[in-house]
């Protein structure tokens, strides 16, 4: 059986984290992402083992500092292109 795709707001869910936190992970830290259409859709196998390779790099997960330019990346990875 084929790995299904998650939806932003599913991997969201299972990253434990919000979408625009999803979003600034895709822009800044190389969060796996495939573009469908005008849609974001993931793989957990690879959303795992990048954050693994991550973990082990010793870089944690955090989201951007309040008031960095995070949100002009947001809404530049969410636009279509």
């Amino acid at each position: 059986m084929d790995e299904r795709w998650f939806s932003v707001d599913e991997i969201a869910a299972y990253l434990g984290v919000s979408r625009e936190t999803v979003y600034r992970w895709i822009e800044g830290k190389g969060l796996p992402a495939h573009r469908i259409g005008k849609f974001w859709r993931f793989k957990t196998s690879e959303v795992d083992a990048w954050a693994k390779a991550d973990q082990e790099r010793g870089q944690p997960k955090t989201p951007a500092e309040p008031g960095s330019n995070a949100r002009n990346r947001v809404a530049s990875a969410r636009r279509p292109r």
